[in-house]
Protein backbone atom coordinates (compact mmCIF):
# COMPACT_ATOMS: atom_id res chain seq x y z
CA UNK A 1 0.00 0.00 0.00
CA UNK A 2 1.13 3.36 -1.14
CA UNK A 3 0.19 6.72 0.80
CA UNK A 4 -0.62 9.96 -1.50
CA UNK A 5 -0.48 13.32 -0.06
CA UNK A 6 -2.64 16.12 -1.97
CA UNK A 7 -1.53 19.51 -1.61
CA UNK A 8 -2.52 23.17 -3.39
CA UNK A 9 -6.36 23.18 -3.32
CA UNK A 10 -7.69 26.59 -2.26
CA UNK A 11 -10.25 29.78 -3.32
CA UNK A 12 -10.49 30.62 -6.65
CA UNK A 13 -12.20 33.42 -8.84
CA UNK A 14 -13.67 32.56 -12.07
CA UNK A 15 -11.11 32.43 -14.44
CA UNK A 16 -8.70 31.51 -12.52
CA UNK A 17 -5.82 29.10 -12.07
CA UNK A 18 -5.01 26.42 -9.39
CA UNK A 19 -2.25 23.80 -9.58
CA UNK A 20 -2.92 20.26 -7.47
CA UNK A 21 0.38 18.13 -6.83
CA UNK A 22 0.10 15.11 -5.41
CA UNK A 23 2.87 13.14 -3.57
CA UNK A 24 3.43 9.56 -3.57
CA UNK A 25 5.70 6.94 -0.96
CA UNK A 26 7.32 4.12 -2.47
CA UNK A 27 9.86 3.44 -5.83
CA UNK A 28 7.48 1.92 -8.04
CA UNK A 29 6.05 5.58 -8.84
CA UNK A 30 7.22 5.50 -12.51
CA UNK A 31 4.96 1.86 -13.44
CA UNK A 32 1.76 3.39 -11.92
CA UNK A 33 -1.32 5.18 -13.65
CA UNK A 34 -2.43 8.34 -11.60
CA UNK A 35 -5.89 10.01 -11.74
CA UNK A 36 -7.48 13.00 -10.03
CA UNK A 37 -10.98 12.61 -9.48
CA UNK A 38 -13.37 14.77 -7.87
CA UNK A 39 -16.28 15.05 -5.59
CA UNK A 40 -18.53 18.01 -5.39
CA UNK A 41 -21.66 17.99 -2.51
CA UNK A 42 -24.35 15.73 -2.90
CA UNK A 43 -22.51 14.71 -6.51
CA UNK A 44 -21.24 11.13 -7.31
CA UNK A 45 -16.61 11.36 -7.50
CA UNK A 46 -16.11 11.66 -11.01
CA UNK A 47 -12.91 10.99 -12.62
CA UNK A 48 -10.95 14.36 -14.26
CA UNK A 49 -7.81 12.91 -15.49
CA UNK A 50 -5.76 9.85 -16.10
CA UNK A 51 -1.82 9.69 -17.18
CA UNK A 52 -0.92 6.36 -17.75
CA UNK A 53 3.21 4.98 -17.05
CA UNK A 54 3.79 5.42 -20.73
CA UNK A 55 2.11 9.18 -20.76
CA UNK A 56 -1.07 8.79 -22.17
CA UNK A 57 -3.61 11.07 -20.97
CA UNK A 58 -7.02 10.97 -20.39
CA UNK A 59 -9.57 13.79 -19.55
CA UNK A 60 -13.34 14.20 -18.83
CA UNK A 61 -14.89 16.37 -21.24
CA UNK A 62 -15.91 18.86 -19.04
CA UNK A 63 -11.81 19.52 -17.83
CA UNK A 64 -11.04 18.83 -21.40
CA UNK A 65 -8.54 22.01 -22.83
CA UNK A 66 -8.54 23.39 -19.30
CA UNK A 67 -6.68 21.12 -17.06
CA UNK A 68 -3.61 19.31 -18.06
CA UNK A 69 -2.07 16.08 -15.55
CA UNK A 70 1.38 15.47 -15.72
CA UNK A 71 3.68 13.43 -13.49
CA UNK A 72 7.80 14.00 -12.52
CA UNK A 73 8.33 10.28 -11.76
CA UNK A 74 11.94 11.29 -10.15
CA UNK A 75 10.29 13.50 -7.47
CA UNK A 76 7.11 10.51 -7.12
CA UNK A 77 4.64 13.69 -7.88
CA UNK A 78 1.87 13.31 -10.02
CA UNK A 79 -0.21 17.34 -11.01
CA UNK A 80 -3.01 18.70 -12.29
CA UNK A 81 -2.84 21.96 -13.41
CA UNK A 82 -6.09 23.52 -14.07
CA UNK A 83 -6.79 27.26 -15.73
CA UNK A 84 -10.14 28.60 -16.58
CA UNK A 85 -11.53 27.53 -13.37
CA UNK A 86 -15.60 27.59 -13.33
CA UNK A 87 -17.78 27.55 -10.15
CA UNK A 88 -19.02 24.24 -11.28
CA UNK A 89 -15.55 22.95 -10.52
CA UNK A 90 -15.49 23.54 -7.08
CA UNK A 91 -15.10 19.86 -5.31
CA UNK A 92 -12.84 18.10 -3.24
CA UNK A 93 -10.48 17.07 -5.67
CA UNK A 94 -8.21 13.52 -4.55
CA UNK A 95 -5.45 11.87 -6.27
CA UNK A 96 -5.26 7.97 -6.80
CA UNK A 97 -2.56 5.63 -7.71
CA UNK A 98 -3.52 2.12 -9.25
CA UNK A 99 -1.06 -0.31 -8.33
CA UNK A 100 -0.80 -4.22 -9.04
CA UNK A 101 -2.36 -4.79 -5.69
CA UNK A 102 -5.27 -2.13 -6.61
CA UNK A 103 -5.98 1.71 -6.14
CA UNK A 104 -4.65 3.53 -3.12
CA UNK A 105 -6.46 7.25 -2.61
CA UNK A 106 -4.89 10.27 -1.14
CA UNK A 107 -7.17 12.68 1.66
CA UNK A 108 -8.30 15.37 -0.95
CA UNK A 109 -7.70 18.89 -1.37
CA UNK A 110 -10.87 21.60 -1.14
CA UNK A 111 -10.51 23.36 -4.69
CA UNK A 112 -13.79 26.39 -4.27
CA UNK A 113 -13.98 28.70 -7.48
CA UNK A 114 -16.26 31.66 -6.44
CA UNK A 115 -16.17 35.23 -6.50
Amino acid sequence: QVQLVESGGGVVQPGGSLRLSCVVTGSLFSSYTMAWYRQAPGKQRELVAALTANMKPAYAASVKGRFTISRDNPQNTAYLQMNNLKPEDTAVYSCSAQTAAGSDWGRGTQVTVSS
